[in-house]
């Protein structure tokens, strides 16, 4: 098996990044290969050229020869987790700009090369659990890329964990937790938020 582990935060001594290196060890040691992808370590660029617009009358449309890399990584990958910190209750720019510019028609959607794949995505939330589900801000990420990115684009399999209260010390067992009921359970099987 083999794993896409994307990490979205400009700073290598952020808790993203220690969430992401923790994901890369323990899906080592359940025997996935893994390939790390820092989007600003990389100097992914966000922003969306006229060349990587999807073209509505072309579904074989050739891309930047960047977005074809990051397609061919994520095409390599049977699970892929998205680590990233929870800004403005989303993604944060980069991360965006990769799903704009990497996930595009023809290989994403109309149609989706995407099936079969495992999704996990692992928010750094600085706020808490319960100022989350009162807003409904835990439920608007879940429909966002769990089903406005992962199962439109073919991924049944996708689960959102959010780490609450992320600005204090990082529990990093409740990363192993969600990334058990990741590996563990039956592929159909969908997880609610945790």
């Amino acid at each position: 098996m083999h794993a896409l582990v994307v990490r979205s935060h400009p700073r290598t001594d952020s808790l993203t990044t220690a969430v992401a290196e923790r994901v890369t060890e323990r899906l080592t040691d359940e025997g996935y290969t893994v390939d790390p992808l820092d989007l600003h370590g990389e100097g992914f660029d966000p922003v969306l050229p006229p060349e990587d617009e999807p073209d509505w009358t072309d579904p074989n449309k050739a891309y930047t020869p960047e977005t074809r890399e990051h397609m061919a990584r994520v095409s390599a990958a049977d699970l892929i987790v998205v680590v990233f910190p929870v800004w403005w209750f989303s993604l944060p720019a980069m991360a965006k700009g990769w799903i704009d510019r990497v996930w595009n028609r023809g290989f994403a959607y109309e149609p989706s090369t995407l099936h079969g794949k495992r999704m996990l995505w692992i928010g750094l939330a600085g706020g808490s659990a319960s100022s989350y589900a009162e807003h409904g801000f835990d439920r608007s990420l879940e429909i966002q890329l769990g089903d406005g990115i992962s199962r439109f684009c073919g991924i049944s399999d996708a689960f959102v964990h959010l780490m609450y209260d992320s600005l204090g010390s990082p529990d990093l067992e409740a990363v192993d937790r969600s990334l058990n009921r990741m590996l563990v359970r039956e592929p159909a099987e969908r997880l609610p938020v945790s």
